[in-house]
């Protein structure tokens, strides 16, 4: 009888997964589910860049998966993903709302942030307001230019004690790249050994890996697990310590708050919560610690990885390298500081610097999306609600976009006259209405801090370091593998 029950049971929910994990006729193709868990078994779970270059080969450029019954569209190459982030932006702006990263980050269940939240009224006043302070604070102007400048010389000691010895610049590129946006939040910087700094570039670093990782894709593939004591349990524990620590920041900065005279991003959302009132608006004190959180994890581990693949690189392929000190000892000369504006007279090192931010790689598959409504993309049908992931990896690297695509050559950035030219297929930031909030920034940071170290230090893969590697370590933001650099003055400014 028991036997007969089980057997019964079994076939029930193997039949409604079936139903469940059924593509409709116009449904993008895809490979065949496994019972329960969908096709996450058929990915590999520590890197799936491989696995969905793959699959796009098998089924084109649009196809779905299933994480566990819930389905999921992959969008590959520029004419899909342009499709979709631009030409249909509104019908793809959602974000799912029941991934392990909303779970972890919304310690609060009314406070999404921006980078998560979904595309309504809310997340649209957030990022208008996000806009216009960031502008206020000197976004993409001198004021911030002067900010960057100033943490850039905190590096430049760093490696001047480094000068003739072998150093690890992980710690120190997340350090000053948390530093740089604290400035736009906090109005402060931190010193490198703070326990602020060490526990929040600590929860970037390592958060970054649990939830788009292995843990993370059980734990949004089986639901059943969720409440199981294993790893991904850790980026729960630590969200909530960073909830604490920026309610503690929050309180802090009330004491010495002057209403209407705003000395940073916390006292501009105060500012405006103070206006709106009750007025039933999306604003609160949760949203703003959260919001805080968006700005300070996208602030630091983008730029910060992108800068270690940068010296990667730039270590190895010298000759690179020294045509970057030719034309900055060209344009800058006699100048005591390079400025944003000098990236107009300097196209070889623009060339280079996109280079690495493609080759870097830094988000592969964006912040997932959401539809929005029932749509159709490349002659198929998309139900509303469906979960999109976006491979930017694939247009970074897709055949006929670049002349190199798969190795490393300023020259996918300069036409026959040497000239810069930014093709089309790049899209390290995404596209559209939720491209990222602080491209502007980021763009900074990177010229100024490249063509600064560049300009005074030379750096050269350690002889006894074997032969580099490219490998990216997968996650929300992927980074190369620890690495160790060796720094010289250079000649002409010693």
């Amino acid at each position: 009888m028991l036997a007969s029950v089980v057997l019964f049971l079994s076939a029930v929910l193997l039949f409604l997964f079936l139903f469940l994990t059924h593509r409709a006729k116009d449904f993008p193709p895809g490979p065949r589910p496994i019972p329960i868990f969908g096709n996450v078994l058929q990915l590999n779970l520590e890197n799936p860049i491989a696995d969905l270059e793959r699959l796009a080969k098998r089924y084109g450029n649009v196809y779905s998966l299933f994480f566990g019954p819930r389905p999921a569209v992959v969008i590959n190459g520029l004419q899909a993903l342009k499709e979709a982030l631009v030409n249909k932006a509104a019908d793809f702006a959602g974000r799912p709302q029941d991934l392990m990263v909303n779970h972890a980050v919304r310690v609060k269940a009314h406070a999404p942030g921006v980078i998560l939240a979904d595309y309504n009224s809310g997340w649209k006043e957030h990022r208008r307001f996000g806009l216009m302070t960031l502008r206020n604070f000197g976004l993409g102007k001198q004021p911030m230019e002067q900010s960057i400048l100033g943490e850039i010389h905190c590096i430049i000691k760093l490696l001047e004690q480094s000068v003739g010895k072998t150093m690890n610049p992980q710690m120190m590129f997340h350090n000053a790249a948390s530093n740089i946006i604290c400035r736009v939040l906090f109005a402060r910087r931190f010193d490198y050994e703070d326990e602020f700094m060490k526990f929040f570039v600590g929860l970037f670093q390592e958060t970054s890996k649990i939830i788009n990782g292995r843990w993370g894709m059980i734990y949004d593939s089986l639901p059943m697990v969720r409440n199981l004591p294993l790893p991904f349990q850790k980026a729960f524990k630590l969200f909530k310590a960073a909830h604490e620590k920026r309610l503690e920041m929050l309180a802090e900065n009330k004491k010495t708050r002057v209403p209407g005279k705003p000395r940073h991003f916390i006292d501009s959302y105060l500012d405006e919560l103070d206006m709106r009132g009750n007025d039933g608006s999306s604003f609160s004190e949760d949203q703003l610690c959260a919001y805080i959180l968006d700005l300070h994890f996208a602030g630091t581990d983008t730029t910060a990885n992108t800068l270690l693949a940068g010296f990667l690189y730039l270590m190895n392929h010298p000759q690179i390298q020294e045509r970057c000190h030719q034309e900055i000892d060209n344009v800058l000369g006699g100048k005591d500081e390079a400025s944003f504006e000098d990236r107009h007279q300097m196209p070889y090192v623009q060339a280079v610097i996109h280079e690495i931010q493609r080759m870097a790689d830094t988000v592969p598959l964006s912040v997932f999306h959401r539809t929005t409504k029932d749509t159709e993309l490349m002659g198929y049908s998309i139900p509303r609600g469906t979960t999109i992931i976006p491979n930017l990896s694939s247009v970074l690297h897709e055949e006929g976009q670049w002349k190199s695509p798969h190795d490393f050559n300023p020259e996918n950035f300069l036409n026959e006259q040497g000239e810069f030219v930014k093709p089309e297929a790049f899209m390290p930031f995404s596209a559209g209405p939720r491209m990222c909030l602080g491209e502007v920034l980021a763009r900074m940071e990177l010229f100024l801090i490249v063509v600064t170290l560049l300009r005074r230090f030379k750096f050269v893969w350690p002889v006894d370091a074997g032969e580099p590697d490219y490998t990216l370590v997968f996650g929300s933001t992927q980074t190369p593998k620890p690495y160790c650099m060796n720094v010289q003055v250079r000649k002409t400014v010693a």
